[in-house]
């Protein structure tokens, strides 16, 4: 596999955001010419699956502007400077949804676009929810709703639910 390396020989930083930075990386390609990759720098993020006692899961709808429409998604949210994944899933399905969780656990972490992007996002499933008081961001605006495995099934199918960090929580809890 090493072969197939590429080995930076320069970094230009092109951009940097609240959410994101972008670089300009100049790579020593494994034939031996030089290359530009434009890559995509993220903190990472994670992702929560809670489900209710009466085995319903929580889901979010919110506008989303890059794709100019509306979604329904499961509650995620950026990992903070020094934060663990552990403690940014127990807190942003706190803040998105008022639901707290007495067991919690991760499942598996993934990176979301791995051909531009360095994001990976850790996907926890939290069971033995309480329910409290949403405490969203000033710029963040959503609807909370609790759906059935089949419910979220045909908001797939029906194209509602479009992002893969969802679309993949579905698949994994259709395979349970």
């Amino acid at each position: 596999m090493f072969h197939l390396k590429e080995k930076t020989i320069e970094v230009e930083t092109i951009y940097e955001g609240r959410i994101i930075d972008v670089t300009l990386e100049k790579v020593r390609l494994p034939n031996g010419n030089e290359g530009m990759r434009e890559v995509v720098r993220h903190s990472g993020a994670v992702a929560v699956i809670a489900q209710t006692d009466e085995g319903k899961y929580v889901f979010v709808r919110q506008f989303r502007k890059p794709l100019e429409r509306t979604i329904v998604e499961i509650p995620a949210g950026k990992l903070e400077k020094d934060e663990e994944p552990l403690e940014t899933a127990k807190r942003e399905l706190k803040e998105e949804t008022g639901y707290s969780c007495n067991n919690i656990e991760h499942i598996i972490s993934f990176y979301t676009s791995p051909g531009f992007a360095d994001e990976i996002i850790h996907l926890y499933k939290a069971t033995e929810l309480t329910k409290g008081k949403q405490h969203m961001d000033d710029d963040e605006f959503l609807d909370v709703i609790e759906l059935t495995l089949e419910e979220a099934q045909q908001l797939v199918n029906n194209q509602e639910i479009i992002d893969a960090k969802t679309a993949y929580a579905v698949l994994y809890l259709q395979l349970l």
